[in-house]
């Protein structure tokens, strides 16, 4: 089933731009208590060297609020100067009152119209949100999650289910609910005074095909551009999988203009573990290009030598290391692939198709390494396997001093 679509809306976010056909943008969410500015602006860092481009920090009380401008501060201080969203709950309201320099200060409020309060109270406080965003001249993301959902917006649409008979399982409605929440509270926002241009629309759901499934419903209804994402996709494996199985399909429709791996992080594990995740994804499709590509086979009983790993494992962390020093001077460098192949079954052909390749012998075969530059044989490496590895880097670095042009400064 495909619906493919792009949002045709652009909303600027700082010096971002999404949609309307720009970049598909990378967030990730701090999880420190955000009144420790000093802690919350080092997490913004290492987010955003890990490649996210916009992220959102918690603002729940006053400490918190107070700490905005502090953590700008720090930011722009370290030359980091990538957009900080807001993200509001229950009080957002009086905050952003009560806070002039925390509003002033982010570049984007996210709210949840089922977090905002209940009945005339909701439609107050979200009212108030979307003026003061209009007032300061601010984009909103207007984020509906399952779990979040107003409860007496969805007894009224289970009792219309009931009573009309249309036979939807409870999960049909709530998706349904979900969708019609979003749309509902954008043309809310929009009667507020906020522009098209100022409002970034998303459902969250827990499951993959429930994700799927709204998200598609929500893009067939709406132009605004789509933040996607799974409300909580779990601990690491689990985590990356359900995320990957649900956002690569909608990306793939063209449905996402932002989107966010929400890991819940192992023990000791860094946060920016979700970043690199998403960035991988987007990489994975074709959509963005974020840093060189490391190709290499998984070994099976032909390649029973470690060498081939070891040696993949090295050029791996050789082109992690340098990765950094080469996007800020090269053009392009991040399209590089390099394959490192352990036998000659698919050794060969996947070399070739690598900008720079290496197809070293399986168990029994020739003791030589051949290398393979632009699809053609460019020399074969033979010897100890540290020497290998030496002559190995050496070409990667020769080929990218010579291929990729220096940018202007």
């Amino acid at each position: 089933m495909s619906t493919h679509r792009e949002s045709t809306i652009t909303v600027p976010v700082g010096r971002l731009k999404i949609g309307g056909g720009w970049p598909i943008v990378v967030q990730a969410m701090t999880n420190t208590d955000t009144a420790d500015d000093k802690a919350t602006a080092e997490q913004c860092v290492e987010l955003a060297a890990a490649g996210a481009e916009m992220v959102r920090i918690t603002v729940d009380r006053q400490e918190a609020a107070g700490a905005v401008p502090i953590i700008r501060r720090r930011l722009d201080d370290l030359g980091c100067h990538l957009p900080l969203v807001g993200d509001f709950h229950f009080n957002g309201h009086l905050l952003l009152r009560q806070e002039a320099e925390c509003a002033r200060t982010l570049d984007k409020f996210r709210i949840n119209p089922g977090t905002v309060g209940r009945g005339s109270a909701r439609d107050e406080r979200f009212d108030e949100i979307c003026g003061l965003a209009r007032d300061y001249g601010k984009p909103i993301r207007i984020g509906v999650n399952s779990g979040s959902l107003d409860q007496n917006f969805v007894a009224d649409r289970m009792r219309e289910n009931a009573e009309s008979g249309l036979g939807r399982s409870s999960e049909e409605v709530i998706d349904a609910c979900m969708v019609d929440m979003a749309l509902e509270s954008t043309a809310r926002a929009i009667d507020c005074g906020l522009g098209e241009d100022c409002i970034v629309v998303s459902c969250k759901a827990s499951s993959p095909s429930r994700l799927i499934a709204v998200n598609r419903q929500l893009a067939r209804r709406t132009s605004q551009p789509l933040h996607v994402g799974l409300t909580e996709a779990g601990l690491g494996t689990r985590g990356i999988v359900w995320s990957a199985s649900a956002m690569a399909v909608l990306l793939e429709e063209g449905i996402g203009d932002t989107i966010r791996v929400s890991l819940t992080p192992q023990m000791g594990a860094p946060r920016s573990d979700e970043v690199a995740v998403a960035c991988e994804l987007l990489q994975a499709l074709g959509l963005r290009a974020f840093a060189p590509t490391i190709i290499s086979c998984p070994g099976c009983g032909r390649t029973t030598s470690s060498v081939f790993q070891e040696l993949a494992g090295r050029v791996g962390d050789h082109i992690k290391t340098r990765s950094k020093a080469w996007l800020e001077k090269y053009q392009g460098v991040e399209q590089l692939t390099v394959a490192v192949m352990g036998c000659v079954v698919n050794g060969p052909g996947e070399s070739r198709a690598a900008d720079i390749g290496i197809s070293l012998p399986g168990t029994g075969e020739e003791p030589r390494c051949p290398v393979y530059i632009d699809g053609r044989l460019h020399v074969v490496l033979e010897g100890a396997p540290h020497a290998i590895e030496d002559q190995f880097l050496s070409i990667i670095e020769d080929y990218v001093l010579k291929h990729y042009p220096e940018k202007m400064t």
